[in-house]
């Protein structure tokens, strides 16, 4: 625990070595990381290292009750594994509850030695990590909305590094600061680890090429603003001015809101400041401050365009690996909806209930012990069922008029995939309790997102639209408000994989399933046997 002071609020909060944002990780191509992870704070914690695909190392992916069972207080885990065929930016977090408000950071991932970059070498690279700063306690703020039934409370502020920055009051000296030379080339590593907001960001006068999304490279575009959805990373090349502009600059990141419930609408910004030149005899204070405009809050246009942006590089040394056959598909709806009051209680959800979240109606019950034990030592039958649904049991206009009855199943149900199975998936958004966007994050895999759109998903039409040349490859997608986004991935990763709602609250109201996928018959084509320092429940 560690005692830390924003917007004149001191709390005590859990943090990583007592670093706020946490420790960067920095590691190459290659290299296997161990990384002890020893609990001092009375909240059972589970570390995710987002974006990391695991290879048959499942025991080290880190979602509590999926994966693991949380870290308990006065215990260690080692989290063991090798970064096998991936570079660029990814980060990690706490995966239980709303730990990782706090606990966070960077994960770089260096090229194998000697290999450059597909893009002009930076003078020097920036991590820039957006987060969400709550004067209170999140974890009280969720345990009360889900005891009552509501919207938890929003955050007050945003971060950059840490940092609110120069508009909220009491926070101009918690400012972050990027100093830069003329003339220089700058790699700014972006990572969205707010809780629960996308979030447009842009530099005043400045013009950025995004270079990669999700650690993977992509075909360079210009743009002024990027939009970042939370578990999203986007590395940006920025070029600065040849010479001292004599001015300084505000990088400014909101949200980009779809949704109907409150949200906090206020603005981040950190300075970008020009190193002035030798025997300057001015203050950096007396020049002038430009700001960025960014698109309004609700500027689905814009988010669509930018995803549209996005594409694989495709090229002999970095190809797009689309499965081209598909063996499953599978239409997966997501979205809002609502579960009955507890006997005895008030509940301020819709109509006195309370508010759920679901895929295919389902919204998913956390076990009391992980689902990759009990699939591996052979106890799954009182742990899931193995049955999760290839689409919805009841069909519906979907973006049209919500039906009347808003209530969602309750289940653990995992998907069941061979060995090798090529998947494609279809999500749907639902307008139950009013459209909205929902950033999709995929344990264990990268997905070639294919093919989205608005309104409902047309089987026999959109397909003829799908991009199977060069899209973009990741792990995290926004399904788009009142549409639909196509994926296909390729599961060859033995274990079982969470997919849920990178949208912390969405998460806890149960917008999340699992996959499970069974060994292949080759001994490299199996999971591995789990560590003996495995948690415990």
């Amino acid at each position: 625990m560690q005692s830390v002071t924003r917007l004149c609020h001191t709390k005590s909060m859990v943090t990583v070595n007592g670093q706020f944002p946490g420790p960067r990780i920095v590691a190459n191509e290659g290299d296997r990381l161990l990384v002890k992870v020893t609990n001092h704070v009375p909240n059972n914690i589970s570390i995710h290292w987002h974006g990391i695909r695991q290879l048959r190392s499942g025991w080290a992916d880190g979602p509590a009750y999926i994966t693991q069972c949380p870290i308990q207080t006065g215990q260690s885990y080692v989290y063991n594994f090798t970064i096998i065929g991936q570079t660029g930016t990814l980060w990690w977090h706490a995966h239980i509850s709303w730990l990782r408000s706090t606990v966070y950071g960077p994960l770089i991932i260096l090229p194998k030695h000697n290999v450059p970059y597909p893009f002009q070498k930076p003078y020097k690279e920036v991590p820039i990590i957006f987060g969400e700063w709550f004067n209170t306690d999140p974890e009280a703020i969720i345990s009360q909305a889900l005891r009552m039934g509501g919207g938890p409370n929003v955050s007050d502020a945003y971060t950059i590094n840490g940092l609110p920055g120069p508009l909220y009051n009491c926070s101009t000296k918690d400012t972050f600061k990027l100093k830069v030379k003329p003339g220089k080339t700058y790699l700014l590593r972006m990572i969205n680890a707010a809780l629960n907001d996308e979030l447009f960001f842009s530099i005043a006068n400045h013009t950025l090429i995004v270079v990669e999304a999700d650690a993977i490279y992509v075909k360079p575009f210009e743009t002024d603003t990027i939009l970042i959805t939370p578990g999203q990373t986007t590395n940006v090349l920025l070029t600065t001015k040849p010479s001292f502009p004599g001015a300084t600059f505000l990088m400014t990141a909101r949200p980009y809101v779809t949704g109907q419930g409150t949200f906090d609408n206020s603005t981040v910004a950190g300075i970008l400041e020009y190193e002035s030149p030798i025997h300057s005899s001015f203050s950096i204070k007396n020049l002038p401050l430009f700001k960025p405009t960014l698109p309004p809050l609700n500027d689905t246009s814009f988010a669509t365009n930018f995803a549209e942006k996005l594409h694989s590089l495709a090229s002999p040394e970095f190809p797009a690996n689309v499965p081209d056959r598909v063996d499953q598909r599978f239409f997966f709806t997501v979205g809002l909806g609502t579960s009955p009051c507890d006997k005895n209680q008030t509940c301020q959800g819709p109509n006195g209930t309370k508010f759920a979240a679901s895929v295919n109606n389902i919204s998913f019950v956390q076990p009391n012990t992980a689902l990759l034990q009990s699939h591996f030592f052979g106890q799954s039958k009182d742990v899931y069922s193995p049955d999760f649904p290839i689409n919805p049991f009841h069909w519906f206009n979907y973006t049209g008029n919500p039906p009347n009855n808003t209530m969602v199943g309750n289940a653990t149900k995992v998907m069941v995939l061979s060995f090798n199975t090529s998947v494609e998936l279809i999500m749907q958004d639902t307008s139950i309790l009013g459209a909205e966007s929902h950033p999709l994050h995929l344990h264990g895999f990268n997905f070639f997102v294919v093919g989205q759109g608005f309104g409902n998903y047309d089987p026999n039409k959109d397909p003829e639209n799908f991009n199977l040349v060069d899209p973009i490859e990741r792990n995290t997608v926004s399904v788009p408000s009142g549409g639909w986004v196509a994926i296909r991935f390729l599961a060859d990763n033995p274990g079982v994989w969470f997919m849920h709602c990178h949208l912390e609250v969405h998460t806890s109201w149960g917008l999340k399933m699992a996959w499970l996928v069974l060994d292949g018959k080759l001994p490299n084509q199996k999971l591995l046997p789990p560590p003996s320092d495995l948690p415990k429940c």
